[in-house]
């Protein structure tokens, strides 16, 4: 026997002809990562994600105070709006009831003209 046999590894040379095993892709791939534009790139990604979290951040706090805002007071402004123009409807239900005109007289045509 040979003594390429007797050691297991066959006489075929491998893909790439690098004797250390690493193919074209993997060279090529681990030198683009390893470039200066790379590391650029994710310092830049790196600052644009600690940014975008503060942005969130600041975001909801301030959405969290508008919805409380509008929770306090816009809330029962509208119920009280509400409750008013229901009053309103029930007095002019009761007036047209009662034979009196659905239409508030306005002051200026009550007053004599002065002549």
């Amino acid at each position: 026997m040979s003594a390429s046999s007797s050691s297991g590894r066959s006489s075929v040379p491998r893909r790439g002809g690098s004797g250390n095993g690493e193919g074209l892709l993997s060279r090529v791939s681990s030198s683009v990562s390893e470039s200066a534009i790379v590391a650029r790139g994710r310092a830049a990604a790196g600052e644009a994600a600690t940014v975008t979290k503060k942005l969130l951040r600041s975001t909801g706090k301030a959405a969290w105070i508008a919805g409380t805002t509008f929770l306090v007071l816009v809330v029962p402004l509208i119920i009280e709006m509400d409750r008013e123009q229901q009053l309103n409807e029930l007095e002019m239900q009761q007036s047209a009831l009662l034979g009196a005109p659905t239409t508030p007289t306005p002051l200026y045509a009550t007053a004599a003209p002065s002549k």
